[in-house]
Formats: structure tokens, sequence, C-alpha cells
């Protein structure tokens, strides 16, 4: 039997790879972000354990002038962090943005040579298809034209 060949198959392996491609970049820069609001957020939690650790240990009888001044000190260096940290997990979310924007057009243009694929495998078919049946036809009409011959003759 008759085998289906796309003569675009190479184009759309090559699709697929930078499909794939294009996967593995949003992957990586995603994680880029990942690490970042986990930075962000182990931050937030020590700057509330500390926070914590004033009001319940620290404002309690005599209180010390010089550790709530560090401890001042401590809360302004880490919100200037965190706001470094938010800066580039801003950066880094338009760098996101970008890569999932490339992954979508990749994967439109694979798509778009797998229904033209799909397309040309319908119409193979459906000419198979046809030439089995003018081959069935022939075949029938062969048969009737024997068997017409065969009672003219008189021959069953």
């Amino acid at each position: 039997m008759a085998k289906f060949v796309f003569k675009l198959d190479g184009v759309l392996k090559h699709r697929q790879n930078i499909e794939h491609q294009r996967q593995r970049e949003l992957a990586i820069v995603q994680g880029q972000w990942t690490i970042l609001d986990t930075q962000l957020r182990a931050l937030d939690t020590s700057v509330r354990a500390s926070v914590e650790d004033l009001r319940t240990n620290r404002l309690i009888g005599t209180v010390d002038l010089a550790f709530l001044s560090a401890h001042r000190r401590y809360s302004l260096a880490m919100q200037r962090k965190a706001m470094g940290l938010a800066e580039k997990m801003a950066a880094v979310q338009i760098h996101v943005d970008k890569a999932r924007k490339n992954l979508q057009e990749a994967a439109k243009q694979r798509k778009i040579l797998e229904k033209l694929r799909e397309r040309q495998m319908a119409r193979w078919r459906e000419e198979i298809e046809r030439r089995d049946v003018a081959e069935m036809d022939e075949i029938a009409m062969r048969l009737g034209h024997d068997n017409l011959a065969n009672v003219d003759t008189g021959a069953v």
C-alpha cells in the first residue's frame, strides 16, 4: 500500500525543535523568577520573625536603645534589599513575558504546519479511496463484460 509522505516534514521537525527550545528558555527564566520570589519570601519571613521577636522579648522591662537602633538599621537594610529583589523580579518578569510570547509564536508556527500536513494527508486518503473505487468499478465492469460475453456465447 502507498505511504503518505509529507514533503515539509523536515521543516515541521525543525519547528518542533524551535518550540522545545522556547519551552526550555521559558523554564529557565521562570526558574530565575522563582528563585527571586523565594528569596523575597525568605527575607519577608526573616523580617517578620525579627519584628515578632522585638515585640515579644525586647519591649519588656528595660528598653535597650542600642538594640532598637540596630533593629531599625536592620529593618531598613532588609527593606532596601527587598526593593532590589522586587526590581530584579520586575526585570525578569519582562523576560518571562517575552519568552512566553516567543513560545506562543513557535507553537503557532508548528500548528500551521501540522494543519497543512493534516490537510495534505486527508487529500491523499481521498485520492487513494478514489483510486480504489475506480479500480473496483473497473473490476466490476470486466466481470460484467465477461459474464455478458459468456452469456452471448452460451457458456456459463
